[in-house]
């Protein structure tokens, strides 16, 4: 397949420097694929598909009508990260974690950051996902945000940008994992010739976070992954990682706490359990703190915790930290506690219950994305450019009824990336959500997920609202 006649138009391509020329880290990669023709290629994007569909890659989609399961979408044409820009990123999402958990502990402890003005006190204690109930709460080794998923994009000039961060119970590893599976054996030569860093060791890595938590008893400790149930979206991915760990897949109804004190119920009767890696809202963890109409969680299981029996991954209360209003005070925080200039840049963003900003917002809105501030999955937001009149009227009287619940920001022109469209390449926006792994130390995956928006011209990559996903090269040295 010949990639000459690639447009790039008026957007950083992620493969090409420009029309017919490509950036260094790609020429091994389009060279390759530049030797099949353009129905093998087809072939190779067929059997990828079928290899995604037996391995029952999917995600649940509420309230639609195609079905409660689809398949992931998913492009052949890997995305390409050379090595020095990789070590940029992983310096900066490595200083993003360590100053998040360390404004998630000072919150529920002494909340210095507060008392000395750097982050308004009522736009935290106003989060949603602020949680009274962990104040004082004591977190072993000191981590709370043991897994994170870091949103970045690239605007026009190249210029990598953190869009949100996701701390609470961030989904997708699984498919970086098996995307990588596919396509290593869809283009094994490609991929053989091709100096890419392995993600393979995700699931040992994340079981040794897990396990080092366990303070109280380090030698075999019994560690669970606790879901909320096959009708969850991302259900398939909680039971792909307790696979791959090892480890036992527990609802709430299988799990009890007696005496302050967690077990897992068996065959054989109880089994006492350390470590929880729970894929469950706060909300709904335990009806006795939390939510009292919860039926997916464990009772007691906050105050077995908060007795130092058990470790809960992430740390409930965490998901203050991702709340799109503080999201635009993260560069405070990071030179607040670390004394260092955020070495990632956030999106310029306006919060809407600053009457100032509010003003500019709406006096702006046919330009800007407004996010709901507990929003997620591309639902509850307006992309003012591609909005219509009464879109726009709806959202103006919304950010006006509650200004604190909005944030607004700038319209980026995504980069796009190369995707195989019938018989040649076009470009499609994307973005990257690198995992981060926080125990003794601090892990980065090399790549993550690059999400893609595979309808021609949508800047909405969320797999929810029809994106898709590519495998992420993060190229050796």
């Amino acid at each position: 397949m010949a990639w000459m006649d690639y447009q790039i138009e008026n957007f950083y391509d992620e493969a090409f420097v420009s029309e017919g020329h490509l950036r260094p880290g790609s020429k091994l990669l389009f060279q390759c694929l530049c030797g099949l023709s353009a129905d093998e290629m087809g072939r190779y994007q067929a059997l990828a598909e079928a290899a995604l569909y037996r391995m029952g890659i999917t995600f649940a989609i509420y309230g639609g009508s195609e079905g409660a399961e689809k398949i992931l979408p998913f492009d052949i044409v890997p995305r390409i990260i050379e090595s020095s820009e990789w070590a940029m990123l992983e310096r900066g999402l490595k200083q993003r974690a360590h100053a998040l958990n360390l404004f998630i502990g000072d919150i529920y402890g002494p909340q210095k950051i507060l008392r000395d003005g750097v982050v308004p006190r009522d736009l935290v204690l106003s989060a949603p996902a602020y949680r009274k109930e962990c104040q004082d709460l004591r977190v072993p080794r000191g981590v709370w945000n043991h897994i994170s998923g870091t949103d970045l994009i690239r605007d026009q000039t190249g210029q990598f940008y953190v869009l949100e961060d996701n701390l609470r119970c961030p989904s997708g590893v699984s498919y970086v994992l098996q995307n990588r599976r596919v396509l290593k054996r869809t283009l094994p030569r490609v991929f053989d010739v091709s100096k890419v860093r392995a993600v393979d060791d995700y699931p040992s890595r994340l079981l040794e976070v897990l396990e080092c938590l366990a303070i109280s008893r380090q030698d075999n400790p019994v560690t669970v992954v606790l879901t909320p149930g096959i009708h969850n979206s991302a259900y398939f991915e909680h039971a792909f990682l307790a696979q791959q760990m090892g480890v036992e897949l527990v609802e709430g109804r299988d799990l009890v706490v007696h005496k302050k004190v967690a077990y897992m119920k068996t065959t054989r009767g109880l089994r006492k359990v350390d470590v929880i890696y729970r894929r469950i809202d706060d909300d709904f963890l335990d009806p006795l703190v939390f939510r009292p109409d919860s039926r997916l969680g464990v009772p007691g299981l906050m105050e077995c915790y908060r007795a130092g029996n058990v470790a809960l991954a992430n740390a409930p209360g965490t998901g203050v930290a991702d709340d799109k209003a503080l999201y635009a005070y993260i560069p405070r925080i990071i030179k607040y506690y670390l004394g260092e200039e955020a070495l990632i840049p956030n999106v310029p963003t306006y919060l809407c219950y600053e009457k100032k900003e509010r003003d500019y917002v709406l006096a702006n809105l046919s330009k800007m994305v407004v996010k709901a501030t507990d929003g997620s999955g591309g639902y509850g937001m307006l992309i003012g450019p591609a909005a219509s009149p009464p879109e726009l009227a709806l959202f103006r009287e919304r950010i006006l009824a509650e200004p604190r619940r909005y944030v607004a920001q700038p319209t980026i022109a995504l980069s796009r990336a190369p995707v195989l469209a019938g018989d040649h390449f076009e470009g499609r926006h994307v973005d990257l959500r690198p995992y981060v792994l926080y125990g003794r130390d601090i892990y980065v995956l090399p790549g993550g997920l690059t999400r893609v928006a595979l309808k021609k011209g949508s800047l909405v990559v969320n797999s929810s609202q029809g994106g898709g996903s590519k495998d992420t090269w993060v190229l050796h040295d």
